[in-house]
């Protein structure tokens, strides 16, 4: 084709320019920055492959691509010593948008090229989100090529003719619009830099290494490479030591602790995918955090929301995935939808799954050790992923009050002879306050039940989930009820009062209640022996369990709205509480002292009524 001065009209039709709309819409302007970079990325990595295969035979040389800022003319520039374009390439890839030369390089040498990222062709045309006009500097690496600059102002006119330059590559010359400011800024280039190509496989350098000297920021005429070209997930397990994931770590995460442990990821079929998942340390549920995954599609940033990428649970773990299966530029929408992101999840989780099996069965001290952390990954796992809950089955643990720790065969085999009721129930009892419930599990210890902890945040979810699976098991909080109806073994004494007398006797004891708001008591009478409490104030399992999980998943307001209610039960046995039936008049004092006495175990007697109760304490004592 001619390489006179021309002018024309950049080619839109409907048939390129549909991908374009469908799976290549940008939402923020700064990606321009990691398009450019990648697309220099890419001429480089094409040039290295016809060196591979003998078509180019000069010298590759310094291959890094170079990032320049120039204030004065208010420009940014991207140069790359690649393959470089010739007029008629500018022609097909520039010219008419969307063809992309990515896709015609990878078709002819798809077994022998590598790291290609740009698929589409529409990266270069991010330029214009933040520029007045573009300019293409580039020379060819065929040797009959002549250089050519192409100019565009962002209207569908350009103008393209033959120039001088001396080097095979690119230059992308941005003449920086008045509203993007901010990308003519040292600090915000370096910062996207960092973002976006922090493990590009080509060395980037942007500006010169400085040192401090005499006081002062003294440049050094060293190029300053702001990315790692080898990062550890591209390297081999067996190559790395412990030192190097926690290095590695540290410069993802500089103020983390050190992590539990991690997960190396490398398949190469059905899908390719690498990566490094490591567990951090959770001190309470308030330090946990998502979005500390990195994706990457071929060493290129794509985003840290991984939300329906990796599955929902692992979405709490720190780390990188790269998969050049994982599209650049889509909406989470079709990734949730594309089958590779599907199997890149199943595989994730399996994954993860038989790491934790192996730590449990090859050093169970060090995943005991470390359960607390471990707790809120593994029970959220088993919430949302029923793939993971079934593997998860065999090595997550259950923590009792002595600190001891157990499998849920190994728990069942504990409790089962103690603890099943008359329905061939097995009741497994729990706290969630060992030092407020302490009278209830001291209660539960003296029949010789065990007693587990459930404190974490989504306790109560899991143990819904493990009802649900595992039959004729139920888990009761320690104070639910009274002792002996928590677990029902046999028959009970039936309650015989004439129904105006309950009636009556339910009066006396709610007179004796202070007014709490949106907190309601049902009074009930029971046979537990003489030597039982007087009175004892118990929450229902299944309601306390539904409100609880009301205040944190959305949906189950009817729960969080309803009034907290309480059971007051009343021993018909005890000697007090006959007396007091025997002669309520006389006996007022002691039964709010009784009454007072259960609210104070709850945690329920505040305020003035609690004053008033030290008050009366004071002079029953002297």
């Amino acid at each position: 084709m001619s390489t006179q001065k021309q002018t024309g009209h950049i080619g839109v039709t409907t048939e390129n320019i549909f991908p374009v709309i469908k799976k290549f819409l940008y939402s923020d302007h700064e990606i321009f920055l990691r398009e450019l970079v990648s697309n220099a990325i890419d001429a480089t990595q094409k040039l290295k492959t016809l060196a591979s295969v003998g078509e180019f035979k000069g010298d590759l040389g310094d291959l890094a691509v170079q990032i320049k800022l120039d204030e004065k003319k208010k420009t940014l520039t991207i140069s790359d010593r690649g393959i470089g374009l010739t007029a008629e390439e500018i022609e097909n890839y520039i010219n008419q948008i969307a063809f992309s030369s990515a896709n015609d390089f990878l078709d002819k040498y798809k077994d022998k090229a590598e790291s290609i990222i740009g698929h589409f062709g529409l990266g270069f045309y991010s330029a214009f989100m933040v520029s007045k006009k573009v300019e293409i500097v580039t020379k060819s690496w065929q040797e009959d090529a002549p250089a050519m600059i192409w100019e565009c102002d962002g209207s569908p006119e350009y103008t393209m003719s033959e120039t001088k330059k001396d080097d095979r590559g690119t230059d992308i010359i941005l003449y920086i619009d008045d509203d993007s400011k901010e990308f003519l800024e040292k600090f915000r280039i370096e910062s996207l830099l960092k973002k976006y190509c922090r493990f590009l496989p080509v060395p980037i350098a942007f500006g010169k290494k400085t040192e401090w000297k005499d006081g002062k920021s003294v440049e050094l005429n060293e190029d300053n490479i702001i990315n790692d070209t080898n990062p550890i997930w591209t390297r081999k397990p067996s190559e790395l030591t412990d030192e190097d994931y926690i290095k590695f770590y540290k410069e993802l995460y500089p103020f983390g602790e050190d992590p539990l442990f991690w997960i190396h990821l490398n398949v190469d079929y059905p899908f390719n995918l690498t990566g490094i998942l490591y567990f951090p340390k959770v001190k309470s549920g308030i330090d946990l955090q998502k979005n500390k995954i990195q994706l990457y599609s071929n060493q290129v940033y794509v985003t840290d929301s991984v939300e329906g990428i990796v599955p929902e649970f692992l979405t709490l773990l720190h780390g990188v995935i790269d998969s050049p299966d994982i599209p650049l530029n889509v909406s989470r929408s079709y990734l949730q939808a594309d089958s590779n992101v599907k199997k890149i999840s199943t595989y994730i989780t399996k994954k993860v799954a038989d790491r934790l099996d192996e730590i449990f069965k090859n050093d169970r001290p060090q995943f005991e050790e470390k359960w607390s952390s471990l707790k809120i990954f593994i029970e959220y796992g088993m919430i949302t992923d029923e793939k993971f809950l079934e593997r998860a089955l065999k090595f997550v643990l259950l923590e009792n009050t002595e600190k001891k720790f157990y499998t849920l065969d190994e728990y069942k085999m504990l409790v089962e002879s103690n603890q099943t009721d008359k329905e061939k129930t097995i009741i497994y009892l729990y706290t969630n306050n060992k030092a407020e419930q302490y009278a209830y599990i001291d209660e539960a210890k003296n029949r010789a039940y065990d007693v587990l902890i459930m404190d974490g945040q989504l306790d109560n979810h899991f143990m819904n989930t493990l009802e649900t699976k595992q039959e004729k098991t139920r888990f009761v909080r320690v104070d639910s009820d009274v002792i002996d109806k928590l677990i029902v073994k046999g028959e009970t004494k039936e309650v015989k009062l004439p129904e105006e007398e309950r009636n009556a006797l339910v009066e006396v004891f709610k007179s004796a209640l202070p007014a709490i708001e949106k907190t309601d008591f049902i009074v009930g009478f029971e046979h537990l022996g003489e030597k039982g409490n007087p009175v004892t104030i118990t929450q229902n399992e299944f309601m306390r369990r539904m409100k609880e999980m009301a205040e944190m998943q959305p949906g189950m307001n009817f729960y969080g709205e309803m009034p907290i209610s309480y059971s007051m039960t009343v021993n018909l046995d005890a000697p007090t509480i006959q007396k007091i039936i025997a002669d309520r008049e006389n006996t007022k004092e002691i039964l709010g002292q009784l009454v007072d006495l259960a609210l104070l175990s709850n945690g329920l007697l505040k305020g003035e009524p609690l004053s008033k109760f030290i008050k009366r304490s004071l002079e029953l004592i002297f």
